[in-house]
């Protein structure tokens, strides 16, 4: 079970970190490039090693390392963050499982806190710094063998301390603005809008001593680390089980030059809409319902068909094994009551087993391309109407998952935020398309 608890963690934020792989056919990375790329594998080194001790001359908010301490000068960032799911990465699922992991199994919980809760600051355990540089290898080493193999040597090495300057008020906040923004107390962030890279006025006169720029910032290997697993990661059926920078890289958004910032960061929002966002999804697929005819006499069989198209999604549709789309079918009466065995679903995505173990199908949906599905019933009685609908779970892997190992919490504390986690994963289900249809 403990493996099992590791796998649900992995499947929402996977831990890759090679921000320096690059396809064969892509042509040479220029100097600029290759800066970049560099510039990433020491910015997502993770645990985020400790900030140390802040310059003397900071005040206590450019010391901070909480969200509300940005917000002061960055008031619609942090807004928009506040709204987003990255602030909720420490939310109550993962939140129910590793506050027993981090004492039964704490190796298994910093892995969770890889992508979740990044900054050392918001761990309870650190690794002692003899063992380090294994840990920036979890992907692979954490995370790449299948369920019931045990971690290699040098992972049985890696030896835990108490972390003193741990602070739960910061990790439940998730991945925070310091998580992609501060190092060393040092500010980090993008070229201005208008692509310089230099500060306003000299590093002394600005707050926290202005920031250094990169267009690093800008490049989809910044999502890289926490949405892609390394070519040798933990796969099934040939398919690495996080994918979503490669689906990108072979797809048109990236030979277009649209980067993952492009949608889910558009105006430098910091809203990262995705799958759990209505309006996100349906700008990004099309639906269309056809009927072999428009009236059926007693006796004749409806024919009809729904195509999902996946017109404006970067990557697969959905791209994680998490969500499901499900498409869904029914007669309905004269008086508005469903029809006996008249309902029909089919769920779109990538279907695994809850341990990870095996692939059931995989139905999704790449750039470009869509998926139909039919149905057919012979016509028993007249005024029936075809009620035709398409429903996006966001989180039915974890709906199941949770339901799955609730039983075996421990604490009353974690029963609750599983719970919690079950009933906001059903609340996020929301209708895509809906239609009726008078067919008799």
């Amino acid at each position: 079970m403990k493996r099992l608890l590791l796998y649900s963690a992995v499947v929402s934020a996977s831990l890759g970190l090679s921000v320096g792989a690059w396809a064969v056919s892509d042509p040479p990375p220029t100097a600029d490039d290759q800066a970049q790329i560099e510039f990433l594998k020491r910015h997502w080194q993770t645990p985020i090693p400790l900030q140390g001790r802040p310059p003397a001359h900071f005040s206590p908010m450019e010391a901070s390392l909480d969200a509300e301490g940005c917000a002061v000068c960055h008031r619609a960032q942090y807004e928009d963050w506040g709204s987003s799911l990255h602030s909720k990465s420490m939310g109550p699922g993962v939140r129910g499982q590793t506050m027993e992991l981090i004492h039964d199994d704490p190796k298994t919980a910093l892995r969770c806190y890889g992508c979740h809760a990044p900054l050392t600051e918001q761990q309870e355990k650190s690794v002692d710094t003899g063992s380090r540089p294994s840990i920036f290898k979890r992907h692979r080493t954490f995370l790449a063998s299948p369920p019931g193999v045990p971690p290699n040597e040098a992972d049985a090495a890696l030896k835990l301390k108490r972390n003193h300057a741990f602070s739960a008020s910061l990790q439940q906040k998730g991945l925070a603005c310091a998580g992609c923004h501060v190092r060393g107390h040092q500010r980090f962030g993008p070229p201005k809008r208008d692509g310089s890279l230099e500060n306003a006025a000299p590093a002394a006169q600005l707050p926290h001593g202005g920031a250094i720029r990169t267009a690093a910032f800008e490049r989809a290997e910044f999502c890289k680390g926490c949405h892609q697993f390394e070519r040798d990661g933990y796969a099934l059926n040939g398919k690495l089980l996080e994918n979503t920078y490669n689906e990108w890289k072979e797809g048109p958004y990236a030979q277009d030059g649209k980067t993952c910032q492009s949608c889910h960061m558009p105006e430098r929002r910091h809203l990262w809409r995705g799958i759990h966002d209505p309006e996100m999804v349906k700008h990004g697929v099309s639906v269309h319902l056809a009927l072999d005819k428009a009236r059926y006499q007693v006796g004749e069989q409806v024919r009809a068909e729904i195509t999902l198209a996946n017109t404006g999604v970067g990557h697969h549709f959905p791209t994680y094994v998490t969500p499901k789309i499900v498409i869904r079918w029914e007669l309905v009466d004269a008086d508005g009551k469903r029809v006996n065995e008249s309902m029909q679903e089919e769920r779109i995505g990538r279907e695994v087993t809850l341990d990870l173990t095996q692939e059931l199908f995989d139905t999704r949906i790449a750039p470009g391309k869509s998926h139909a599905v039919r149905y057919a019933r012979t016509i028993d009685r007249t005024g029936l109407t075809l009620r035709a609908s398409v429903v996006v779970v966001p989180d039915d892997f974890y709906i199941q998952f949770f339901e799955a190992v609730l039983p075996k919490a421990k604490t009353h504390e974690a029963k609750a935020l599983l719970e919690q986690a079950i009933r906001e994963g059903r609340a996020r289900s929301f209708s895509l398309f809906t239609q009726s249809v008078v067919i008799s």
